[in-house]
């Protein structure tokens, strides 16, 4: 946001048209790790202050952008939604069209309202077969970019179907539409069904909105069928998210830290996911065990069920609301030469601390499993 802003503010505007369209959630660096960013939220804070923006979020009332506003019932089917941020694609989940650009693409939408787009072409996934134990939404997204690689979507629209997809409930649709950006792709997309509906209606959205499916005869750029009967959990290994092995294949491999949560995988479901896996047991030793709510919400939810009790009495380190360590902001940077597991979506060199670091990505199961045993570990050997 703040390079946008600055952009904005060389048009001396004295008003903002947008401002009710505008959401400026404070969740990268927060709470304020340093000075640097304390200044730029403070940018933020005076912005929006000063143009009246209707949809502000500062700490305390803010988590994590990706979970907080479709929780809050601010993304609805059919909307077009840019952000500085690529993992906007997120919004797919619901049967929005949304996107990440640069700022100064986002101050131009800020200021007018209007974007302009290159449509991008279509490519059809299948999940098809039946949904194996332990198998979630992470572990599909992560099993279609080994398949087709980090840029094997390159400003496509990845939409996700099958019987398989019809089974899976929002957390998971929303971890899969939020890491198509990692295939290159403009953007994820789900069809509209009733488990969408449920949850809008739940997140306070009363409106009409368009059901929005495909066209019979819609013209795919290219249809992927992938059976996933016998999948066993994915991890995506050092550096990138296409370098992906089964669960079982890296059995043994020593992890200094495990970090569940993120706008991938720290929705409630997820919390609960782990903590069934990590019950009674304890962080092993060397081991350090990141739990980190994505959006208040969540975190109060946690509380009321026990499960973050669970985790502190096992260990674990509890985190407010906050993208932290997942782009190396704080609150879990890996030194050299260490290892971490994590339910984020990128594994890049240096992404979260050292650039002789290391990180693999993986389901919140096998976190749990993970930072139980100390090393990568199969959910279903706890």
């Amino acid at each position: 946001a703040p390079l946008a802003i600055e952009q904005v503010r060389k048009f001396n505007l004295q008003k903002l048209p947008t401002r009710d369209r505008v959401m400026l959630v404070m969740d990268h660096f927060t709470p304020n790790k340093d000075i640097k960013s304390a200044e730029q939220v403070r940018m933020v804070r005076e912005f929006a202050r000063e143009f009246q923006i209707k949809h502000f979020y500062d700490q305390g009332r803010a988590g994590i952008e990706h979970v907080f506003l479709p929780e809050q019932g601010l993304v609805k089917p059919g909307q077009i939604i840019v952000g500085a941020d690529s993992h906007t694609c997120t919004y797919g989940a619901l049967g929005a069209f949304s996107c990440g650009v640069g700022s100064t693409d986002l101050a131009f939408a800020m200021m007018t309202g209007k974007l302009w787009l290159r449509v991008p072409a279509t490519i059809k996934v299948n999940f098809i077969g039946e949904l194996p134990t332990w198998i979630s939404g992470k572990d599909l997204i992560l099993h279609l970019i080994s398949r087709i690689g980090v840029s094997g979507a390159n400003y496509r629209v990845l939409e996700m179907g099958g019987a398989v997809v019809e089974q899976l409930g929002m957390a998971d649709r929303f971890a899969m539409a939020n890491m198509a950006v990692e295939a290159g792709a403009k953007g994820g997309f789900f069809q509209v069904d009733d488990k969408t509906r449920n949850y809008l209606g739940q997140a306070g959205v009363k409106e009409d909105f368009p059901t929005i499916e495909s066209d019979l005869q819609a013209d795919y750029e290219r249809i992927i069928e992938l059976d996933v009967s016998e999948l066993t959990p994915r991890v995506a290994c050092p550096h990138l998210p296409e370098n992906v092995k089964g669960v079982e294949e890296l059995a043994g491999v020593k992890i200094d830290q495990v970090v569940l949560g993120s706008c991938t995988n720290g929705r409630i479901e997820d919390l609960r996911a782990a903590a069934a896996v990590f019950k009674q047991h304890q962080v092993a030793k060397n081991m350090r065990f990141m739990v980190i709510p994505a959006t208040p919400l969540v975190y109060k939810m946690a509380l009321q069920e026990g499960l973050l009790e669970q985790f502190i009495l096992g260990g674990a380190i509890i985190s407010p609301p906050t993208c932290g360590p997942c782009l190396g902001g704080f609150m879990g940077i890996l030194a050299k030469g260490e290892r971490s597991l994590s339910t984020t979506n990128r594994n890049f060199v240096g992404r979260m601390g050292h650039k002789e670091s290391e990180i693999y990505l993986a389901n919140p199961q096998v976190a749990a499993a993970t930072a139980v045993t100390g090393h990568i570990t199969h959910p279903a050997e706890i």
